[in-house]
């Protein structure tokens, strides 16, 4: 919005011309959620408490997390707020992709949305149910994944980039659509099952939507697509600006978030911001360097498959609890340790998946 007032305005005063470069509108976007995040943090968990939307705690989770019952939850929405006016401000909305990464967040933020409140309401952890929470989330996916193979313009939007290899650009089709779905739903639940400390899961999330965000500015900028060896895709630059949204937000949060947490997230927050971080690699055709970058949501997942397919399998379980963190926690970890050294190796693939832009 304010980005369609200062395009007027550059008709009678050239400073405001400024404000057509990405790099400032990206910055403007993390300070803008920043700021929303801090103003409306203490009253929105005021709320939260008031209305005892508490959070429910499994009964067979570690014994230290029984004293967090009743903190409020659903702190999300915090996040979401922030995003949502910092992006419908800052970024140009003409734009296509900035509508399916917002389509897309919103609606995998409803499906948590119930999903916790089904959980405080009927004080049940399962919430709506592991097959009504998928069902969803594959038509909110499948919409999006349609709706951008649909509005293809270029043919480097549907095609596999691998990293560090240049050359291999694999055309994918209608292939696209699946991979696309798969990405989304993936990187949404993998966000909701790390989010199980207090800022375990917000840290990796603003530092991987930070890198991405640098992914949007050179594939949607011609000259530095080129000379890094990408292939052009048009309009993928106002990514950054949704990117610094996520960014800006998620600091917000953090201050409220971290250990001893005065709010959680709540999977209005998890979901919808794995959706996002899906739905933007998507974007920017980064899946595989998404992969890398969000490694500690791969590895908290991949836990989880482990654990249930060996005690299925064998009867016996691989950790002492799943997701991952629980296992570290059951050994005797510090909560604090655990969250600080998995952020430590969240910036370390981080790092990893930015040094492919160079090394290809």
């Amino acid at each position: 919005m304010l980005f369609y007032l200062f395009e007027s305005l550059t008709r009678h005063f050239s400073f405001f011309n400024v404000f057509h470069y990405i790099t400032l509108r990206g910055i403007l976007g993390v300070l803008t959620a920043l700021t929303i995040s801090f103003w409306i943090g203490p009253t929105t968990i005021r709320h939260l408490g008031f209305r005892q939307l508490g959070q429910t705690v499994r009964k067979d989770g570690p014994q230290s997390h029984l004293s967090k019952a009743g903190t409020p939850t659903m702190g999300g929405a915090l996040i979401l707020i922030a995003i949502f006016v910092a992006t419908l401000l800052w970024a140009d909305l003409s734009n296509r992709f900035v509508w399916a990464v917002l389509f897309s967040t919103a609606t995998f933020g409803v499906i948590g949305w119930v999903d916790d409140y089904k959980k405080i309401i009927n004080k049940d952890p399962r919430g709506i149910g592991a097959k009504a929470k998928f069902f969803w989330q594959t038509v909110s996916a499948l919409i999006t994944a349609i709706f951008l193979y649909s509005t293809t313009k270029v043919s480097a939007e549907t095609a596999l980039i691998v990293p560090v290899f240049k050359n291999i650009i694999i055309p994918l089709g209608p292939v696209y659509i699946l991979l696309a779905y798969f990405v989304i739903v993936g990187s949404s639940n993998a966000v909701n099952l790390t989010d199980g400390l207090d800022g375990l899961a917000i840290m990796p999330t603003v530092m991987v939507a930070g890198a991405l965000g640098i992914f949007a500015y050179v594939m949607g900028h011609l000259k530095f697509s080129v000379y890094l060896g990408f292939p052009y895709i048009p309009g993928a630059g106002e990514m950054l600006i949704f990117c610094g949204a996520i960014v800006g937000a998620g600091l917000g949060f953090l201050w409220f978030n971290t250990y001893p947490a005065m709010v959680f997230m709540g999977d209005i927050g998890a979901l919808a911001l794995g959706a996002a971080l899906g739905t933007i690699a998507v974007v920017v055709r980064q899946e595989i360097v998404l992969f890398i970058m969000g490694g500690i949501f791969v590895m908290e997942t991949v836990s989880v498959m482990l654990q249930v397919a060996s005690f299925k399998l064998t009867g016996k379980r691989i950790f002492r609890m799943a997701p991952l963190h629980h296992h570290f926690e059951l050994k005797g970890w510090p909560e604090p340790r655990v969250i600080v050294r998995f952020w430590i190796i969240s910036l370390i693939l981080v790092l990893i998946g930015l040094a492919t832009l160079k090394i290809r």
